[in-house]
């Protein structure tokens, strides 16, 4: 495995997800989609769905009326592989609703 494809740690996407937050909010949610596959890969459900819960509350911010509007801008966040289009009906999709 290389270092391209090395999966970020949680603490690592956490640290990238508040930088993201204050100059990119679409690059923050999709960090935030990410920590949410993650912690559940990892078994830490309610984790990952306070992420998902991140990820949607983002998503809302955001236009999604296009293709263009909710296609990814990275095709990983932190080694993690994303969605072609990230929108709510994909996050809802993959994760349910959360709680």
């Amino acid at each position: 495995m290389t270092s391209e494809t090395r999966v970020a740690s949680i603490d690592e996407l956490e640290a990238g997800f508040l930088r993201e937050m204050g100059d990119d909010r679409w690059a923050a949610t999709e960090t935030a989609y990410a920590l949410a596959v993650l912690h559940r890969e990892l078994g830490n459900w309610n984790r990952s769905r306070e992420w998902v819960k991140q990820c949607l509350h983002l998503l809302d911010g955001f236009p999604s009326d296009t293709e263009e509007q909710v296609a990814t801008k990275r095709l990983t966040a932190g080694g993690v592989p994303l969605p072609t289009y990230l929108h709510d009906g994909v996050v809802r999709g993959r994760f349910g609703t959360p709680a």
